[in-house]
Order: structure tokens, then sequence, then C-alpha cells
């Protein structure tokens, strides 16, 4: 019979805290490797059922199987960042036309300041000047940690498909791994979790997707309607930088008045600009989050804020990214160890997982249906007039 130590209630929670410094500590100290490698996880289980289709359905073996799913992802991530580069490229062709709305708007600028808080032109004119040799000095010292900078992020970028390629390769390889490492006892465990984890990281990319289409598709129906040029690129912008929690937003509004400024002399599309904005951040919200994001994790919002906070702080953008991935697998493995499951109930939400509206909606829908079926079951279980007998014939 084994002795097992039971520790107090106070010295468990003071592990518990200590390993979670001691895991964020390792983390802030190896972010430059190690969310290359975890954003290279997430998309070799999103990219799996391609690799397996490959693999057990094509007959490839699974080295080229891994490499054909690796180079499939690479050329979708390259032909959007081509459509992108060659927009931009045709719309940076029209110079003549962007500077000469440059002017008109600076000038309009320039005499509102002059009119309303009484700077002349010419103390504009100074002040401005002043910080653009502020600036210029300024991006000068740092030039050198900018250009390093920049080329660590390509070549993280460079190393996730690599990553990615190496996880899909050798997956049976790592979960043999965790299965040795793991008791004999445990074994179903383990493959409800790895299972677990494989369902809510490919919902919750697949859900990212559906997102961000959804918002470039309504962002350029909204920019076409209100007459704003190159709808379709500041749509796929948008998308693109929804991705980017909070900031993503704000910063793809002010690209798109930026670029509409650039574009048009009228001032007035900038409020039709701000009212697709808002109209597409209500829609994203309470309809799109809910329904194709939210409901694929089963998160809390202040796990979620307090997570991408946290990732935000630890390793930039890319934390914010990876932190509800990284919080929903936690969850799974919370739920899965019966030690662990009070801190799975705090990363949970109790809360509907869609709108009331919806629901009420989805009620209306399903009681039309019944009724329909219903009333078709009648007039299928009544005789037609033509088959039934005379009461004379019946005598």
């Amino acid at each position: 019979m084994k002795n097992t130590i039971t520790f107090p209630f106070y010295a468990r929670l003071a592990f518990t805290l200590l390993g979670i410094v001691l895991v964020f500590f390792i983390f802030y100290l190896g972010r430059d490797i190690i969310v290359p490698l975890v954003m290279a996880l997430l998309f070799a289980i999103l990219l799996r059922p391609i690799n397996r289709f490959l693999n057990k359905k094509c007959r490839l073996p699974n080295t080229i199987s891994s490499l054909v799913t690796i180079f499939l992802f690479v050329v979708l991530i390259l032909g959007i960042a081509t459509f992108i580069s060659v927009e931009i490229g045709g719309i940076a062709s029209d110079t003549k036309t962007i500077v000469k709305n440059i002017e008109t708007h600076w000038a309009r600028l320039q005499r509102f300041v002059t009119d309303f808080f009484g700077i002349s032109k010419v103390d504009q004119s100074q002040h401005i000047d002043m910080v653009r040799e502020e600036t210029k000095s300024a991006l000068t010292s740092s030039a050198a940690m900018l250009v390093t900078s920049f080329s660590d992020v390509l070549f993280s970028m460079a190393m996730i498909p690599i990553y990615a390629f190496l996880f899909l390769l050798y997956q049976n390889h790592l979960i043999t791994f965790l299965s040795k490492l793991i008791g004999e006892g445990d074994q179903q465990r383990l493959k409800n979790i790895l299972f677990n984890i494989k369902t809510a990281v490919q919902s919750y990319l697949i859900g990212i997707c559906l997102q961000v289409l959804s918002i470039a598709a309504l962002t350029a129906i909204g920019l076409s309607i209100v007459g704003v040029q190159n709808a379709i690129l500041l749509g796929v912008i948008t998308g693109i930088l929804g991705l980017i929690p909070y900031l993503g937003n704000l910063l793809a509004c002010a690209i798109t008045i930026l670029a509409t400024l650039s574009g048009s002399p009228d001032l007035s599309l900038i409020l039709g600009v701000v009212i697709v904005s808002v109209v597409v951040q209500i829609i994203d919200n309470n309809i799109l989050v809910p329904l194709v994001v939210s409901s694929k994790v089963e998160i809390n919002a202040f796990a979620s804020i307090i997570g991408i906070l946290v990732g935000g702080s630890l390793a930039g953008i890319g934390g914010m990214f990876l932190a509800i991935p990284i919080i929903a697998i936690l969850k799974v493995i919370f739920d899965n160890v019966p030690s662990l499951n009070p801190w799975g109930y705090l990363l949970g939400d109790d809360l509907p997982k869609i709108p009331q509206w919806y629901k009420k909606v989805k009620h209306l829908k399903t009681i039309a249906e019944e009724k329909k079926a219903n009333k078709i079951e009648n007039l299928t279980q009544e005789k037609p007039t033509s088959e039934r007998v005379p009461p004379s014939e019946e005598k």
C-alpha cells in the first residue's frame, strides 16, 4: 500500500501560483522561440485533416503529405500577400492624384486651425518643421534597432511553416512520447485530452477564419455602397487586422480613413467610412463573435481579457493572438484532471453561448417546421376524395 502525502490547501495554492509565475517567466525569456513554435503547433493542428486526407485517402507517404500540406498553406498566405501588394502598388502608381488630394486636405486643415485656434500658417509650418526634424533624428538613431526587429520578425515568420511541417511529420512520434510519459491507467484520459484539444483548436481557428472573411466581405460591401475606392482591398486589410485584439479595428479604421482622404477630395466620405466601421463592429461583436468564435471555446470574457493583456505584455501581438487558444488548451487539460477541475471551472463560462434573440428566432423556426411537418402528415393520412367509395356502393 502506497503512502500519499497530502499538502494543506494553502501549500497547494502556493505551489500552483509559483508554477504559474515560473511558466510566465520562462515564456517571457524564450518568447522569440516559443511564440513561433506555438503558432506552428496551432497551424499544424488546423492542417492535420488535410495531411490525414493526403496520407490515408491519396496513399501518400507521411513526409510527402506533410510537405504538400505545408506547401498549400504557404501558397495561400503568399497569394493573399501578393493580392494586397499588387493592389497597393496600383494605388501608389497614381501619385499625382494622391498628392493633389493630400494637398487639398492639408490646406483645409490649415484653414481650420487658423480659424479655430488662431494659429497662423507660418507658425504651423514652423511647428511642423520642428516635429519633422525631431522625428527624423529619432528614426535615424533607432534605425538599427528597427532593422534588427524587422529581421527577427521575418525570421520568426519564416520558421513557422518549418515548425508546422515538423509537427505534422513527427505527430505520431510526439503522441507516443506522451503515451510513454503517462502511466498505463491514464491512457484513455490522454486520448480524451488530445481529442478535445484538437477539436477546440480546429473549431476556434476555423471560426476565426470565418470571422475574418465575414468582416472583409461586410466592410468591402459597405465601403462600395458609400463610394470609397479600392473597397475590396480595404475590406481584406480590415479583416486581417481584426485578428489583433482591441487595437486591430481602430488601426483598420484609421488606415481606411487615410486611404479615403488620399483617394478623394470629398470629406463627406469620411462620415460614411466611420458609419461602415461602426456597423461592422456592432455586427462582429454581437453576431459573429458569439456565433462563430465564442461558441467554439467555453472561456469566459474575464479570462479572455486577462489572458490577452498578459499575452500582449509578455510577447506583444503574437502573445495576444495566442492567448485564447492557449487558455482553451489549458481548460481542456484542467477539465480532464480531477485535481485541476476548479481551475477549469474558473476559466469556463456559465453564461449563454448564443444571444437570446437568436434562441427566439431558432425556437420560432422550429415551431414553424413542426407545424409544416404535422400539416403534411395530416394530408398524407387523409384519403383522397377520388378514392372514397360512395354511400350507395357501400350498401
